[in-house]
């Protein structure tokens, strides 16, 4: 069998990470790239489908962070692209939470639950930063804990959407408060194939260049000092000098790919350590339109004696009219039930909420969609969490390289972890601390051998010229290989690979 060719770099994972760190070795002369894409498509938990003839996102969907003083970088990208986005407004959700049988919240009593639950998650987020012992917290006044379905709606939509904090979110103070919603028939990831295209070969908008290839499920990567070798699941082996892995947290923290060696202790502490967010958008497509819209009505809560059954709902009037689709979205451990049964199931439930709401005589739908994304072995989770209070060091080592294995993905963000921003950036941050890495080695390299060669000019030096055709044809970077062979030197062993890189054995 013929020995693996040899990159420079292999990056597993083409979602917005692996795409962008790609990009700025290219830019840089580093084109003996290989990237190895488990799926077969680039964009990772970026992802469109069509359903009820208009093109949904499955995973991320949203631009969060416009307006402000600094430019949001995605946000630049989709205006370079002339991607079709809404405005969207969360903020008039919470006047819009529907009970069990069909009515409203007034406003009064939905601002107060809301402003209750604020309070008491800002305290609880405090006490914890502020380390507070059994005792402090006995003596404080204890966060109350939400129990109607109005304040469990609340809650939900408080920590599994607006995330609140004691310190503000990166993404909003750095970029902008506004988020707008991706409504474009190309998909987000065209975005991707926009940076793909700038440094791979592509025709007729599809990638054809052979160095990234499709449906590779890397299993096993062995790492070394002096290089590295990726195993897929069909057999193929890869050798290069470096490697991304540009996977979700969720990949890292399942035995889909084998470390040989495993990899140290403290990395795997770091990657345990972060929590992985489920988020499942489900579609359906109804016959027509029986649901409130207009100004402030893009978004409704239901209200129910559990917490996240089918509470959070939006309708896609505002970025596909007509379209008569509804989404609603469930997180964490209702993903995963939903995930585990059929769409039948998750249709007859989904109806039965959409009829507390809506009345008993609205239309059945006529068509569901549910994405599958903890059960997907290539992404295990929507994005990563961090724990509230987390030692920066979990960032750093989660980030760290590991010899020759570098990391990259949204997860690597300390600022900006859990957005597609955060993803583009951790590319680019990763592309550019391995460029500087090869920058050093080879630096190394030149002093390694010029330590080799001085001695050995030295020598040479005083060896009889009475012979000048002994060393007249001889390069001076071959000197130290020739004169071993002659068995004129006593000097270490050095043996030169196929490849022409010195080995010291």
């Amino acid at each position: 069998m013929d020995s693996p060719s040899r990159s420079s770099v292999i990056i597993v994972g083409a979602g917005i990470s692996g795409i962008s760190a790609s990009k700025v070795l290219a830019e840089k002369g580093v084109d003996d790239i290989i990237i190895l894409e488990a799926s077969d498509r680039i964009g990772g938990r970026i992802r469109k489908e069509q359903f009820g003839g208009v093109s949904v996102e499955l995973g991320a969907g949203w631009i969060a962070g416009v307006g402000g003083r600094e430019s949001n970088p995605v946000w630049e990208l989709a205006t370079e692209a002339g991607l079709r986005t809404c405005l969207s407004d969360y903020s008039n959700a919470r006047y819009n939470i529907y009970d069990r049988s069909g009515k409203i919240f007034p406003s009064g009593i939905a601002a107060d639950s809301y402003k209750r639950a604020v309070d008491s998650a800002i305290q609880k987020l405090r006490n914890q930063e502020d380390g507070h012992d059994d005792v402090t917290s006995k003596i404080m006044e204890p966060p109350s804990t939400p129990k109607t379905p109005i304040e469990l709606a609340i809650d939900f939509i408080l920590h599994d959407f607006e995330m609140a904090e004691v310190e503000p979110i990166s993404t909003y103070v750095d970029f902008g408060e506004r988020e707008f919603l991706v409504a474009d028939q190309r998909g987000y990831d065209c975005l991707l194939y926009k940076m793909a295209e700038s440094f791979l070969f592509t025709s007729e908008g599809r990638i054809l260049d052979g160095r990234l290839q499709l449906n590779k499920v890397v299993r096993e990567l062995q790492h070394s000092r002096t290089g590295i070798r990726v195993i897929t699941e069909d057999g193929c082996v890869y050798e290069a000098n470096y490697v991304i892995l540009s996977v979700s947290i969720g990949v890292l923290q399942s035995d889909l790919i084998s470390f040989n060696p495993p990899l140290p202790r403290w990395k795997m502490e770091a990657i345990e350590k972060c929590d992985v967010m489920v988020y499942t958008k489900i579609f359906l497509k109804f016959p027509y339109k029986f649901w409130p819209s207009g100004p402030e009505k893009e978004f409704f809560i239901y209200a129910h004696e559990r917490r996240g059954y089918y509470t959070f709902w939006q309708h896609m009037e505002n970025a596909y009219p007509g379209s008569n689709i509804l989404v609603v979205t469930l997180t964490n451990e209702e993903s995963k039930r939903v995930e585990a049964q059929s769409d039948e199931e998750t249709l007859i439930e989904a109806m039965a909420v959409i009829r507390d709401m809506f009345g008993p005589n609205i239309p059945d739908a006529i068509d569901i969609l549910v994405p599958r994304w903890w059960n997907n072995r290539f992404q295990r989770g929507s994005y990563s969490n961090y724990p509230i209070i987390s030692n920066l060091n979990v960032f750093h080592n989660i980030k760290a390289p590991v010899g020759r294995v570098f990391f990259t993905g949204e997860h690597t963000s300390e600022r900006f972890n859990g957005y597609v921003h955060g993803g583009y950036l951790a590319g680019i941050d990763t592309g550019k601390a391995l460029l500087e890495e090869m920058w050093k080695e080879k630096e190394r390299k030149k002093e390694n051998q010029s330590l080799l060669l001085e001695p050995l000019l030295a020598l040479t030096g005083s060896l009889s010229l009475s012979q000048p055709d002994t060393v007249s044809n001889i390069h001076k970077c071959d000197i130290p290989t020739q004169l071993y062979l002659n068995g004129n030197l006593g000097i270490p062993e050095a043996i030169c690979s196929p490849r022409g890189h010195i080995m010291t054995a």
